[in-house]
């Protein structure tokens, strides 16, 4: 019951042309449809429903929502009526109100990100099919992603007024929407802010994470790849297309994943990520990384900084 994983994010683009070129000969998507509005949309040659990236035309790049698929048309219900008892206001939208989708459950989180929640969306397969299938498509392009993965949100954090939406996204993740923390980032005196968290309904190390700054945004949205050598090949691939690059191919500690920093055309950041890191389960004890280490935690071979990963966002 609940959350399954992430359905598909919705991004705001500023040239329409080259983010699909993007997105298609970079990451390896497929345009699926356009609707009558200019939207496009998107999915990974591993992925069995119609889309997982929706591109709308705007003058600003950014998120428009983030969505989450769950099991049963119930669930909605379920998790409206625990969201609205812990004090945030929802909408059900009807079947169609994005095509191909079931009604959906419509809010924001805490930190004013709009998450939508829906248990159906048409089934197309993935293009290997079901029977025998091979293990990749002849026809595959750029780095070849499987599937959206998880995406990464940044929160107002700030310790002076005491707001601290990491932690009101944190709490309200895991008492409504049932997701668990795998891992987090303590800061200040005693270690006692909460400035990061990841968070999972899965198995594997995240499926959304909350970092802290001083605007609300998006910070990335990420797909997956088999192996390290897949993450080396993302970044041929990028220097070929000539794809500004933020962080050249590394190691995280925190989820131990494998990953490339990277923008598309109107500078919302993708992130191309390998490596399960580990099993993750409701009862692994959570990975707590202090201040003193939170850059070995996010590049674990320098342990440096890097500025414009946590400076710039859209």
């Amino acid at each position: 019951m609940g959350i399954l994983r992430i359905g598909h994010a919705s991004l705001r683009v500023m040239d329409m042309a080259a983010a699909v070129q993007h997105y298609e000969k970079v990451l390896g998507m497929k345009k699926t449809m356009e609707d009558k509005h200019g939207n496009v949309y998107l999915k990974c040659w591993d992925e069995w429903d119609k889309y997982s990236l929706i591109l709308t035309p705007s003058d600003q790049a950014g998120m428009n929502h983030v969505a989450y698929k769950v099991e049963k048309d119930s669930d909605l219900d379920e998790i409206q009526a625990k969201a609205e008892a812990w004090g945030v206001r929802t909408e059900m939208l009807p079947e169609g109100a994005l095509p191909s989708t079931g009604r959906m459950l419509k809010f924001n989180l805490p930190s004013g990100h709009e998450m939508r929640l829906y248990a159906f969306k048409e089934y197309v397969g993935t293009d290997v099919g079901t029977v025998n299938p091979d293990p990749w498509p002849d026809d595959i392009r750029g780095a070849g992603a499987h599937w959206l993965d998880h995406c990464l949100l940044m929160c107002e954090l700030n310790p002076e007024t005491g707001v601290n939406k990491v932690a009101e996204n944190t709490q309200f993740a895991i008492e409504v929407l049932d997701f668990f923390l795998t891992e987090q980032v303590m800061v200040g005196p005693g270690g006692a802010i909460q400035a990061a968290t990841w968070l999972a309904r899965t198995t594997t190390p995240h499926d959304i994470a909350f970092v802290g700054g001083p605007r609300a945004g998006l910070h990335h949205i990420s797909f997956f790849l088999d192996s390290w050598h897949d993450v080396l090949k993302s970044a041929d691939v990028m220097a070929k297309n000539k794809v500004k690059i933020d962080v050249a191919p590394t190691r995280h500690g925190i989820t131990r994943g494998e990953t490339i920093y990277f923008f598309d055309p109107s500078g919302n950041r993708n992130e191309t990520f390998a490596g399960l890191g580990y099993l993750a389960q409701r009862d692994r004890p959570v990975t707590t990384w202090t201040e003193d280490k939170l850059w070995t935690g996010i590049f674990y071979h320098t342990g440096e900084a890097v500025p414009s990963f946590t400076d710039v966002y859209t």
